[in-house]
Parts: C-alpha cells; structure tokens; sequence
C-alpha cells in the first residue's frame, strides 16, 4: 500500500516544530514526513522527528520545491506554516510580506501533479477582520486594517482562485510550550511570566480582545483534517476560524498567568491600546466564533487558563 506523504512547510518556525512532532509520535508512524526549511534545520528538530526528509526552499520564488517532487514525490497534505508574520515588519516591507504571505509558487507547484490529489491546509490569521465586533464569524466580511491581515487575506483569495482542495485556519494567537528547538520570537504566555516573576509593574492593553488558542489543539486540527483527507478522500474547500474558547484582553491574559503562577495582580497596569505606537495598526476586537471547529471536526479547544497551567507546566487542577 502506499505510504501517505505528509509535507510541513515551515517546519522550522514554532507551529511547524509542534506539527512536525505530533506527525512523528503517531503510533505506528503511517505517515513519511518531510518539511521546509529557509534557514539551516536545527539538529536537536532532526533527532528529534527522524526519519524525515528536509528540503530547503524559497517560497517566494519556488527554488528547491523541484527536489521534493524528484526525492519525496507528490505530498498527499501540505501543511503550511509558513509566514512572514511580524505585524510591524509586514508594514515596513509590504512587497516582502505579499511575496512571502501569498503561496503563489506552492499552488502552482501542486498543480504540477495534475488534478489536486493533495490537501493543502494553509495557516491563516484572525487579523484578516475589521475588529469591530466581538465573536466575528468566517463567513464575516474580511476587512484587515493593516499590510499583514491584507497579504494574508490576499493568499486567501488566492487559494479560493486556483485551488480545488484546501482548508484555511484563521489562526489567533498561537500560545503553548517552547519548541524541541526552540524559537528565537517571544513567546506571549512565558513572556508574560518572566516579567511578572521580577516583580516590577507591568503595562498591559486592556482594550484589544483576542482569542488566544493552545498550540496542541491547532496541531489537533491539522491531524483531523489530514486523517478526514486521507480516509474519504473527498475534497475540501473549508475555512476555520481557529482560537481557544476564551476572548481576553493581554489584561486578562497577564491575570491568568499571574493567578496561575500566583504573583501579585497589582503588577498588571492596564493601558489602553491607543496609548503606545507600535508602528502598525492593530485591530481592536478580532475574538472569533469557533463553533465550526466542534460541528465539523468535532474539536473543543481548552480554556485560556487550562492551556496556561498547560503552557508553564503548572498542571490542571
């Protein structure tokens, strides 16, 4: 029988990292794994996830996406991770953060294999909304505020143009445990705890809303949508809002930590958001209905506190 081939681009970046690890525990190992990497694949990652293939591409011109088809051959789930995903240096660099964002030279590498016999699961952003209302739905009207939610918005469009068989995850922000290599980013919920841990007040926005998800429930639906693909077989043009259960301020999320950890709440200075420049337009309230995820795939991701205990290993109570 033919294995099923799984792909990770970006598997080098935190999400990627935990994708990459889930696929490798499975029992039984059904799937060959391979991903993508821009910079040089850390060596504790390849220990880590063996066996694998690794394979260096640039997506913004496609080079090195050749190698897989003549070494790896034709993935049956793409996953892609891949982003340029700094708010602030999307704005500074809108051409980059278009040419990175917008899987152009992806899409058209796949339908090099003829008529969509791979899934393509492509990492989106709740940052394609206005932010104007809470608990948007995905079938909301798009309107990003800034060149980040608009490159990701655009790799959308794209996919629905000239693509047959994806799902988009419209992802908030991803929280969880450090990577088997880890990531040089600050990461919000141990960020978040080293601060608090000194002592010293902090400032926290207390009027921009989120719903912040736990890595191990994204992971959880990229493996569902993959098994769904791989048993039936029947294509799929899906969009996901993707976040935790929770619509919090950083205010509530720094209160979590702090309760979860018990440092003393007067620490949290709540600003507002209009008080710092950050160089970028951020949206107010982009907090997303997720029910989709549990009618379809059945998946209830864990409350914003259980995934902190989660995240700094506290254990649930």
């Amino acid at each position: 029988m033919d294995r099923k081939r799984v792909l990770v681009v970006g598997g080098t970046g935190y999400l990627g990292q935990h994708v990459l690890k889930a696929f490798s525990e499975i029992e039984g190992k059904p799937y060959d794994l391979a991903f993508t990497h821009r910079s040089t694949p850390p060596q504790s990652l390849l220990d880590a996830i063996s066996p694998f293939l690794a394979f260096p591409v640039d997506l913004q011109t496609g080079h090195g996406l050749d190698s897989i088809s003549s070494t790896f051959g034709q993935p049956h789930v793409v996953i892609n991770c891949a982003a340029l995903s700094v708010p602030r240096i999307c704005e500074m660099d809108p051409a980059a953060a278009m040419a990175t964002n917008v899987p152009s030279s992806l899409v058209k590498w796949l339908s090099s294999f003829g008529e969509s016999g791979s899934l393509l699961i492509h990492l989106s952003t709740d940052q394609v909304y206005e932010g104007l209302k809470s608990f948007y739905k995905e079938d909301d009207e798009a309107v990003p505020v800034n060149v980040y939610g608009k490159s990701k918005l655009a790799a959308e469009q794209f996919l629905s143009a000239n693509c047959s068989n994806f799902v988009i995850l419209r992802s908030s922000i991803i929280y969880g445990p450090q990577t088997i290599s880890p990531v040089t980013k600050s990461l919000p919920i141990q960020w978040m705890d080293s601060v608090l841990s000194k002592g010293d007040k902090v400032e926290f926005f207390h009027d921009e809303f989120r719903c912040p998800v736990y890595v191990k429930d994204v992971v959880a639906i990229i493996l569902a949508l993959t098994k769904r693909w791989i048993s039936d077989g029947r294509q799929m043009q899906l969009v996901f809002n993707v976040g935790g259960p929770d619509r919090v301020s950083r205010v509530q999320m720094a209160e979590a930590v702090a309760n979860v950890r018990g440092y003393n709440t007067s620490l949290i200075k709540p600003v507002s958001a209009s008080s710092v420049n950050r160089g970028v337009t951020s949206p107010a309230d982009i907090s997303m209905d997720i029910s989709r995820l549990a009618q379809i795939l059945n998946i209830n991701p864990v409350s914003f506190q259980d995934g902190v205990r989660l995240t700094l290993d506290v254990g649930l109570l």
